[in-house]
């Protein structure tokens, strides 16, 4: 299932959703545009990779940038046109509504601390890796873990493969959004990480568990107040 919009309109202008689209795209666009070449070194500079950053050394790269800065900057890097496209629709299906319940500073500092989350996640279990690690999905994760609490019957429009047939269907948030989880989950079991083909869902699943975990306390901490103002 493929999401392209939900029922859920926002109050407000997602500025910062908005913005942060923006620079991804355009970061994407501009390491692209230099050839392939270009775009690998960019990847590889700007890229978090573990093995880097657990011994704070540039592998085959001197000076380079500080592995420890590609923890932010990787965020914004992405290795290919599905890879920034999906990660962007997510953000802008699933952002604005997330955007609105934060306020634009709060959501701004909510989604980088998930992707940092996420790449930490992601440094734990593969420590010794010197693949770079690019890609906003690990933040955008954060994001939908807060939408599943925050609005979990909101319907969202995906369209469905059945066989040779592509229809849309309308489904509840909180039942495409766990199925999404799952096959995060199941996808990084042993015995899938020799076909994962370089995906690192370890730091979809930090990122989602952060985000679910901080609106739930939130919300929690607010409904014990509330309780004892009463």
């Amino acid at each position: 299932m493929i999401p392209y919009k939900d029922d859920n309109p926002s109050r407000s202008f997602p500025l910062v959703t908005v913005l942060l689209i923006v620079v991804n795209v355009a970061a994407f666009l501009f390491f692209r545009l230099q050839g392939l070449r270009g775009f690998e070194a960019a990847v590889f500079e700007l890229g978090l990779i573990p093995h880097e950053f657990w011994h704070g050394v540039n592998l085959d790269r001197s000076p380079g940038l500080s592995p420890y800065l590609t923890l932010f900057t990787s965020m914004f890097m992405h290795g290919g046109w599905l890879h920034v496209a999906g990660n962007m629709l997510y953000l802008w299906i699933f952002g604005d509504n997330v955007e609105d319940y934060f306020g634009h500073f709060r959501y701004f500092f909510f989604y980088l601390i998930c992707g940092v989350a996420a790449a930490f996640t992601q440094l734990f279990f593969a420590a010794e890796s010197t693949v770079p690690m690019v890609g906003a999905s690990g933040a955008v994760a954060g994001v939908l873990g807060a939408y599943i609490v925050l609005w979990p019957r909101a319907r969202v429009h995906v369209l469905a493969f059945v066989f040779f047939f592509v229809t849309t269907i309308r489904v509840p948030a909180g039942f495409m959004l766990a199925l999404w989880f799952l096959l995060q989950v199941l996808s990084s079991l042993p015995s899938r990480a020799a076909s994962a083909g370089g995906v690192a869902y370890f730091a979809h699943i930090g990122g989602f568990a952060l985000g679910y975990l901080w609106v739930r306390s939130q919300r929690r901490r607010r409904k014990i107040r509330a309780t004892w103002l009463d």
